[in-house]
């Protein structure tokens, strides 16, 4: 094997955590692809690669570098609601081994939502610090800080996600059966069973893409059974999959993606439901695990 075949294994063996990495940063696995991609053309233009003691270390600073640059410079068409972070979408039996190591900690789109509200500092602070144990002196030069301000970062961070993401119930079969009952509720117009499923202040967020003043976000049972009951005719299209590794669901009709929604249940009740139906994004999903 020459140098740059057991250079490219090296790297190989680091790409699982390394998208973990990028997801968590981006919210996209696609972007997180595209980060971890170029983390291999930097790695591969170097002179002296074989000279790099913690291999693991450097991809990651890299990683997160090119990551801390993508979010600065996003760009999006000022929302009118909500946004709604790209969905790992799989089979209730099976998971695909790819997916399952991006979402070894459970993250679920109710905290990706609230990590996309940080600002990129934090948010890289957060994820490599809290999730990944990076030491703040190796956080610090990422984002052109000390350390002790990169811990403030990831302080100011973390008190932001535990305020605003609730933990969800452990027994995932009972969440099935929760999300099972919504969509029963949903198909057969009980407006009554719905109320009764849904927390007191469950958070609904509906994201139809950049510009689209219909995306918007809904607090408080009544209001979210009163737009569920008159949207109830998708129910029906409603395929059972497990979003981001908890119950959800995808919605096609006539071979066409119209809605794919994550749900947070919290004792025994769904406290958020965050449903993507940009067809652009959508588009752009990877649900070829869902064929067969």
């Amino acid at each position: 094997m020459n140098e740059g075949e057991l250079l490219a294994d090296r790297f190989e063996a680091n790409r699982t955590h390394l998208r973990a990495v990028a997801y968590r940063m981006l919210g996209s696995v696609s972007e997180a692809d595209d980060a971890v991609q170029e983390a291999w053309l930097r790695l591969s233009r170097r002179s002296d690669p074989g000279e790099l003691e913690n291999l693991r270390a450097w991809l990651t600073t890299v990683v997160a570098r090119v990551c801390l640059d993508m979010l600065r410079s996003r760009t999006r068409e000022e929302p009118f609601g909500p946004h709604v972070p790209e969905p790992i979408v799989s089979r209730e039996d099976e998971m695909d081994p790819e997916h399952e190591a991006l979402l070894a900690d459970s993250v679920g789109l109710a905290l990706l939502v609230v990590l996309d509200t940080l600002a990129p500092p934090e948010r890289l602070a957060f994820v490599l610090h809290d999730m990944f144990a990076v030491p703040f002196d190796e956080i610090a030069p990422i984002v052109g800080r000390s350390p002790a301000a990169a811990r403030q970062l990831a302080s100011r961070a973390r008190r932001r996600v535990q305020g605003a993401t609730p933990a969800p119930d452990a027994d995932l079969a009972r969440q099935r059966e929760v999300v099972d009952a919504f969509l029963a509720a949903a198909r057969g117009g009980r407006f009554e069973d719905l109320l009764a499923l849904l927390d007191p202040d469950i958070v609904f967020r509906v994201d139809r893409g950049a510009g689209r003043r219909a995306s918007r976000e809904i607090r408080g049972a009544a209001a979210v059974a009163e737009q569920v009951f008159a949207s109830r005719s998708l129910a029906r299209f409603a395929q059972p999959v497990l979003v981001n590794g908890a119950p959800g669901f995808l919605v096609t009709r006539g071979g066409r993606r119209l809605a794919v929604a994550g749900f947070t249940v919290v004792k025994g009740r769904i406290a958020e439901i965050d449903l993507l139906a940009d067809p652009s994004r959508l588009d752009g999903l990877d649900l070829t695990m869902l064929d067969g």
